[in-house]
């Protein structure tokens, strides 16, 4: 009988954290994000500028974990999920650690959206998902291979998720996602009613010894 072996797999870490212990912090967050880009007049100016449908502190602010308790405690959480992520990619840290390396809030308007991109100089990114409204956009992951795909059929309509060329997840309130940040996402067109609130933040590899 023929055996089918399944080389390259692609991981996505998904952990729901607003029940138990880490829902308080979920509510924290949300309205710290709100207030932060209430008063963030650079990031305001920035998204106005470069047409970001909505408000991002991508540009403007590089210190969240020391600007509010809040960003300090999720920093100390996210470091224990990359972690755990990284001993499930079996990557090989050398002695050295993966550090929470930036760090900003999105906040994303009806009709707005993401294009498709992936995060340079970075290990593992993700995003922690603070409000998501009734028709929020999911994210949406593409096939790191389908540049090479180039006398490939389309796959079926209902093909198994592993052999789809793009898979969206669609988050909740509290779904934290982590990747290798080689792989490529975007966020569709946000059809929701209210805005969408998500954190998102990039890990690199550098000095300190791996726990």
């Amino acid at each position: 009988m023929a055996r089918i072996a399944e080389l390259f797999v692609t991981h996505v870490y998904r952990e729901e954290l607003a029940g138990g212990a880490h829902g308080g912090l979920i509510r924290e967050l949300k309205d710290a994000a709100s207030e932060i880009a209430d008063e963030d007049r650079a990031g305001q100016a920035w998204s106005k500028k470069n047409d970001y449908p909505g408000y991002t502190s991508y540009a403007s602010l590089a210190d969240l974990p020391g600007r509010h308790p809040a960003f300090a405690d999720l920093a100390v959480v996210l470091d224990r999920h990359v972690l755990r992520f990284a001993r499930t990619l079996d990557l090989d840290l050398a002695r050295k650690r993966l550090n929470l390396d930036s760090l900003w809030i999105n906040i994303l308007d009806r009709g707005g959206h993401h294009g498709a991109h992936i995060h340079p100089h970075s290990v593992i990114s993700g995003t922690l998902y603070l409000d998501v409204p009734k028709d929020a956009s999911a994210i949406k992951f593409e096939d790191p291979r389908l540049p090479m795909m180039m006398a490939a059929p389309l796959r079926k309509s209902d093909a198994r998720e592993k052999n789809k060329t793009f898979v969206s997840m669609a988050p909740e309130a509290g779904t934290l996602l982590l990747w290798e940040s080689w792989l490529r996402h975007e966020v569709p067109i946000n059809h929701a009613k209210s805005e969408r609130v998500s954190v998102s933040f990039n890990y690199a590899w550098g000095e300190g010894s791996a726990d």
